[in-house]
């Protein structure tokens, strides 16, 4: 899995919850439309705004961060 695979043109990233420091966040694979979900640690968003639903390249770093460290789960496919 590629980070390009998530952050095309349209594609957007939804709030989903926060815990113990950690925000998630949701996104499709824009191939195959299955949703996944990538963290966000609160400690790395310093100056951020971080807002419900946004541009999934705005929060490529974080998505990437999520592939290389194989914490970005796959929950569900995409409606």
């Amino acid at each position: 899995m590629e980070v390009k695979d998530f952050v095309a043109k349209d594609n957007l990233v939804r709030f989903d919850s926060f815990r113990n420091g950690i925000f998630y966040y949701n996104v499709a694979h824009t191939k195959t439309g299955l949703l996944h979900q990538f963290q966000v640690p609160i400690e790395d968003v310093s100056g951020v705004t971080l807002i419900a639903h946004d541009k999934s390249v705005t929060y490529m770093r974080w998505i990437r961060k999520s592939i290389e460290n194989k914490t970005l789960i796959k929950i569900e496919s995409y409606a």
